[in-house]
């Protein structure tokens, strides 16, 4: 698997490829090829900060020698009117960079931000938060990396990392046993270092793993299960799994889920729900 700056160097490639096309013909036109400039990124909207560490990787990436100074750090509440970082290098070169840094900041922040507001939810409980799969595609990357920034924790990246037998999984299998007999032959054969989670939609499913699946699974997903329905199932589970609550939790209910003493709980809505922030990249006469 390529490391996150490989693959973040893959992301910035297509992205400015996909923005530039045959040239900066605006910049071109008026700009002359070696004149150096400043910028500061400006904060217009309150939040957590997300994204200053793959900005300045974007800028040394179009322009090696780009000196970058930055004020606030990844994680950092920011205010309206604060400046996040300044940046000194060829006007093109910023330019170039502009709308794919402001793109990324300022919806990696609005996931940043949204994720805290969960987080703070969850202060002193024993329940923690994941992401989902739930992302843009080919921005994935970007998008669980926020949510690392705001206090959240990664589920699995994609297919490729762990196993997860949802209710279509379960439906064409056979059946919840027989779904899950099968992903573990198929890791004992393959000697796939993967964990295997599977998705229960109901009390029954519960008992079922709970009878058959000690030592092949990890943790139960309780899926559309009310806080009262996720107590009655940690009593049958009693601790022999790891348990996940998923399924319409929002900034209103999560904390009745937390109450109950799931171990997680997972919310789509951190990435599809996020709104951006304002920010902007401001040019500066030197």
């Amino acid at each position: 698997m390529k490391s996150f700056d490989e693959q973040l160097q893959h992301l910035v490639e297509e992205a400015l490829a996909e923005d530039v096309g045959n040239g900066d013909h605006s910049t071109l036109s008026c700009i002359p090829l070696h004149q150096k400039g400043k910028a500061v990124l400006k904060i217009k909207q309150d939040g957590i900060l997300a994204g200053i560490a793959v900005a300045e990787k974007i800028f040394r990436f179009v322009e090696p020698s780009a000196h970058f100074i930055q004020f606030m750090n990844d994680g950092d509440p920011m205010l309206s009117g604060e400046n996040a970082f300044e940046v000194f290098a060829n006007i093109h070169a910023i330019l170039k960079c502009e709308r794919l840094v402001l793109n990324c900041m300022q919806r990696m922040s609005g996931i940043a931000t949204l994720t805290h507001q969960y987080i703070k939810k969850l202060d002193g409980y024993h329940t923690r938060l994941l992401d989902t799969r739930k992302t843009t595609p080919n921005f994935r990357l970007l998008e669980k990396e926020a949510v690392r920034i705001g206090g959240g924790i990664n589920h699995r990246f994609g297919l490729y990392d762990m196993i997860m037998l949802k209710d279509n999984h379960i439906d064409y299998a056979g059946g919840i046993e027989k779904a899950i007999d099968k992903a573990y032959q198929y890791v004992q054969s393959n000697q796939l270092d993967l964990k295997i989670e599977v998705e229960t939609r109901s009390m029954d499913d519960v008992k079922k793993v709970c009878s058959t699946a000690k030592g092949k699974v990890f943790r139960i997903m309780l899926d559309n299960f009310s806080p009262e329905k996720i107590m009655e199932a940690l009593k049958i589970i009693n601790g022999a799994f790891e348990t996940e609550a998923s399924g319409g939790i929002n900034l209103d209910t999560i904390e009745s889920y937390a109450a109950t003493g799931v171990d997680y709980v997972s919310v789509g809505g951190l990435i599809h729900q996020a709104q951006s922030v304002d920010l902007s990249l401001k040019a500066v006469m030197v």
